[in-house]
């Protein structure tokens, strides 16, 4: 496959299914399949949670030192 060509959605479902299945088994398949997805939190709300564990003073020296 060329590099920035897509195949098909059903494609790429039964070749990843393939591939999960090989390595996992169907137990583990059908777990990782079943796993709920986590619900995303909004942009600013997602920094503003970052900044508030941030060390400020060791952020600044790693980036600038």
């Amino acid at each position: 496959m060329k590099q920035g060509q897509f195949i098909s959605e059903e494609t790429l479902l039964k070749q990843i299914i393939h591939i999960l299945m090989e390595n996992l088994g169907p137990v583990e398949t059908n777990r990782f399949l079943s796993l709920p997805a986590k619900k995303r939190i909004e942009s600013v709300k997602r920094h503003r949670i970052w900044q508030s564990k941030l060390d400020k003073n060791k952020f600044f020296n790693d980036v600038f030192h």
